[in-house]
């Protein structure tokens, strides 16, 4: 009796442990998923603690008891299942796409989650019959005076253990998934909660052999309990730190929107200057044809210029921005002609894939080129000195109602640990940078509801795709 309380309050650890996370963090998906896994763990011991009950309940008693309770060990193998499944689907966008084993995408889908779910309560049904448990028998604790019950097993009983073991597969996916997820401290709970459910499989391990009685799987239970939960809250302690860090990067940004705001006048004049004089060279004889050129790219950037003031200050007084169906072929083709200072002095060539004689999508045409002047820009800066091959390749591509945009360089690509921060406000790779660039591209498509990711990056270079909606959004 002693030893089944005992074994039945180690086992109610790892669910008062999950509530109290799930508590903490309402809405987290994740914690959902600990809470379901720690449940099962829960059931599990309690089927153990059941086998300890001699003296208390009859012997049909524990055996229905020990029946029942035997959900725990059969769920884990769809929850941690779900576990993976949540990770892919939830957070693709932290995840390497070109790395990642195409047959985890075909297997983590929703109807091998539901053929888990069917066979683990076939799995669950057989233990009721003489197939799954023949019975119980009385055996004693190796060096103790103790005595419990080990189950004795029908046919089909390698059924379970088969079951039971696949646990080890979908264990061994939620840490590769791990390795591939760019945000370190995601990575770090979930190669912490791999290894930990590796461990408390091999504990439990000993239910299977007589005599041994539950000492290693309670003792794994504590281990797993404690150390799992730690690296939870470790994990959503470090990501709060890490977001109030970004609002106090926005909350300098937004004071430095007001700050332009006031500066938006005083560049309009400037800019009329510029614009003037230009007109005014052009009109000179005295100028070269190449003096002539380079002038028409000066009055083209200005226009440019011109545009985003225009845009910026409809955006400030109306808190809304003008979208209109535009040719995304002359965007680009207008974004790398404005570009070429930067393209001529890192010695770089950019090719655009023109797949298409037009391509029509519904946006700000004035913000849409600034965001591919500033993504080639970083493209051009992005080569080593002793690079040989400096390519920027542009390709456009119509899945479904979306236009995909690929900005591939071979520049030295982005390092990995800062992946995850590229597009936070004031948060820069260059020396000199000012970490405004990324931010503002990123505002700007997701101003046209559309995505941008990296998705791969290495030093062989990096792959940006930018996701636009080909129509309006009402139809979109």
């Amino acid at each position: 009796m002693i030893i089944a309380f005992l074994i039945a309050i180690i086992g109610v650890i790892p669910l008062v442990l999950a509530i109290s996370v799930l508590k903490l963090y309402k809405g987290s998906e994740l914690a959902s998923v600990l809470l379901l896994y720690m449940v099962a763990i829960s059931f599990w011991q309690i089927d153990i603690a059941v086998l300890y009950l001699d003296g208390i309940f009859p012997a049909e008693t524990i055996t229905l008891l020990f029946k029942i309770f035997r959900i725990g060990p059969i769920i884990m193998v769809p929850i941690v299942f779900y576990l993976c499944y949540v990770l892919i689907k939830k957070h693709t966008a932290n995840i390497k796409n070109q790395r990642l084993p195409q047959f985890l995408y075909s297997i983590l889908n929703r109807k091998v989650l539901f053929f888990l779910s069917g066979w683990s309560l076939a799995i669950y049904l057989i233990n009721f019959t003489p197939l799954g448990i023949l019975g119980l028998k009385k055996m004693k604790v190796i060096a103790s005076d103790y005595f419990f019950y080990f189950p004795e097993y029908g046919p089909l009983h390698i059924l379970f253990v088969m079951h039971t073991a696949s646990i080890i597969v979908f264990v061994l996916f939620s840490f590769v998934i791990s390795k591939l997820i760019q945000n370190t401290y995601l990575k770090a709970f979930l190669s912490t909660f791999s290894f930990c459910s590796l461990l408390l499989f091999f504990t439990g391990l000993f239910n299977f052999i007589p005599g041994t009685g539950a000492l290693f799987s309670s003792l794994g239970v504590i281990i797993f309990s404690v150390i799992i939960v730690f690296s939870f809250v470790r994990m959503h302690t470090m990501i709060t730190v890490s977001l109030n860090r970004l609002m106090e990067r926005q909350k300098k940004l937004d004071e430095a929107g007001n700050l332009a705001a006031s500066l938006v006048h005083e560049v309009k004049n400037t800019l009329q200057i510029i614009n003037g004089y230009s007109k005014l060279l052009n009109e000179l004889s005295a100028v070269p044809p190449e003096g002539k050129k380079m002038n028409e790219m000066v009055f083209t950037a200005s226009l440019q210029l011109e545009g985003l003031i225009n845009n910026y200050t409809q955006y400030i007084t109306h808190k809304s921005i003008e979208f209109k169906m535009v040719d995304l072929n002359e965007v680009l083709e207008q974004a790398i002609e404005i570009s070429q200072e930067f393209i001529i002095r890192n010695s770089a060539e950019v090719t655009f894939d023109k797949k298409y004689k037009t391509l029509k999508t519904y946006a700000n045409q004035t913000y849409l080129k600034q965001v591919f002047v500033n993504l080639i820009k970083n493209s051009s800066e992005a080569f080593l000195e002793d690079k040989a091959i400096r390519n920027i390749t542009i390709s456009t591509d119509i899945q479904g109602d979306r236009i995909h945009i690929h900005i591939i360089d071979t520049g030295k690509g982005i390092p990995y640990d800062e992946l995850e921060s590229i597009f936070d406000p004031f948060h820069s790779t260059k020396k000199d940078g000012m970490g405004l660039g990324l931010p503002f591209v990123k505002n700007i498509i997701l101003e046209h509801r559309g995505e941008i990711k990296v998705l791969d990056s290495s030093v062989q270079g990096t792959h940006i795709e930018i996701i636009l909606p080909q129509y309006s959004f009402s139809n979109f």
